[in-house]
């Protein structure tokens, strides 16, 4: 039996991700029955609008079928009809929309998601299809294939592609807090460091030809709207019956610009949206056609957050350890600066990280936490696990850096059965 569906437990749902993901902030809505009935938000606000990633790919899919439904082109023509130019113009539209064109995942050149875009005409050019897997069939995700989408839609209506997905998605939709850039409010989005739990920002780029394929800012309330839309459609963006195509499924886990998702905690029943992510952020949407149940999800961090999940975890019945809130670090004590990042016990990898003001062991094979120390005059303290009332030693070389630890002869060094070092000793329960 599902668990009930009540504030408090969604309340819970979401201190758990923000907890277990380490997320600077993120703000989450639940659907039911097509109406937002519960909104939450740790460490951000639901005002704030946050980068949607790849969602942004669900948008331009959209515009590319109401072109079809106007009759400005077919799922079937060669993108090549449109842009003449481009190396891969035998691929078509609907093999694009479907990520099975045969088309590299990305643009031949720096990282586009973290670097200033480029014009169209710099990107295809650079782009000739020599980087291309295969011919056309398999699914394999193209960010570069959603590039050329875009700039389709551009040309079929003579304005640019955000011109078009605004006034002909967004604006019908009402979705009147999706922007193009990070227009206040906004969240900052956030590069969360594995072992020292700092925060670096990261660079909120204009893509430029690149935006169709995840340029979009958007709000919980926003995207909230825009799953209701997969499942019912509007009369002025697009019929239920062409969304229903959008959702067809041609491969496993897509169909046009639709992400399709089996959630095991909702046995039979088929969601349908996008994740997203762009460097800070991630971000998922899913909705039930049927029920018109569905989940949206937002954070301000580059990873933490997994995005196939969250309709389980808020809809279904899956649960999450409750865990104190994390909170950022913003110095790293000087005694424990040198002692982060990967140890070994014999071959036993560890982590070794700053969480919350406590220094935390966790085995790696294992995938769980095993021990606790904190700093304090005595030294550096267990507080939780095996090692608990126990000390960690510090062992220094001559220069002052770290040789190794110990605790209760467990020995950790920075290569397995370093040989400048003691045998490790220790025999875990």
């Amino acid at each position: 039996m599902s668990p009930p569906r009540t504030h408090e437990r969604w309340d819970a749902c979401l201190a758990a991700l923000q907890a277990h993901g380490r997320l600077p902030s993120v703000v989450a809505g639940v659907l039911v029955g097509g109406d937002l009935v519960w909104t939450g938000a740790v460490g951000g606000s639901l005002d704030d609008r946050y980068r949607i990633g790849s969602i942004t790919k669900t948008i331009t899919a959209v515009a590319v079928l109401q072109a079809r439904d106007e009759g400005l082109l077919s799922l079937d023509d060669p993108i090549g009809s449109v842009i003449p130019e481009t190396g891969c113009r035998d691929v078509t539209v609907r093999q694009l929309l479907a990520h099975t064109g045969g088309l590299q995942s990305e643009p031949v050149g720096s990282w586009w998601e973290r670097s200033p875009g480029v014009d169209f005409s710099t990107l295809v050019a650079a782009n000739d299809d020599s980087g291309a897997l295969s011919g056309p069939g398999d699914f394999h995700y193209s960010n570069l294939g959603f590039a050329l989408l875009g700039e389709a839609v551009a040309r079929l209506h003579g304005a640019a592609w955000w011109d078009v997905v605004s006034q002909h998605v967004l604006a019908p939709l009402g979705l009147h807090h999706t922007s193009y850039d990070d227009a206040a409010p906004a969240a900052q989005g956030w590069s969360v460091d594995h072992f020292a739990g700092t925060l670096t920002p990261e660079p909120h780029q204009d893509t430029r030809a690149m935006a169709p394929a995840g340029q979009l800012w958007s709000t919980v309330a926003d995207l909230s709207t825009f799953a209701v839309f997969l499942a019912d459609g509007h009369p002025d963006v697009l019929s239920r019956e062409s969304v229903a195509e959008m959702v067809e499924p041609t491969s496993a886990t897509y169909g046009l610009g639709t992400w399709l998702l089996e959630v095991p905690e909702l046995p039979g029943r088929r969601l349908v949206g996008h994740p997203g992510s762009m460097p800070g952020f991630q971000a998922s949407l899913f909705v039930d056609r049927e029920t018109r149940d569905g989940v949206v999800v937002l954070a301000s961090s580059t990873t933490g957050l997994d995005t196939d999940t969250v309709p389980g975890l808020l809809l279904g019945d899956r649960e999450l350890a409750p865990l104190d809130p994390w909170v950022p670090t913003e110095q790293v004590p000087a005694g424990v600066r040198d002692l982060l990042g990967l140890w070994f016990w014999g071959n036993s990898a560890v982590d070794v990280r700053w969480h919350n003001e406590q220094l935390h062991l966790r085995s790696l094979a294992r995938h769980r936490l095993t021990d606790v120390f904190e700093l304090g005059e005595a030294g550096i303290v267990g507080t939780w696990g095996y090692h608990r009332g126990e000390r960690l030693r510090v062992h220094r070389r001559r220069d002052r850096t770290v040789s190794h630890l110990e605790c209760a002869t467990f020995v950790y060094t920075r290569t397995p059965y370093d040989p400048a070092v003691p045998v490790p000793g220790g025999h875990p329960s």
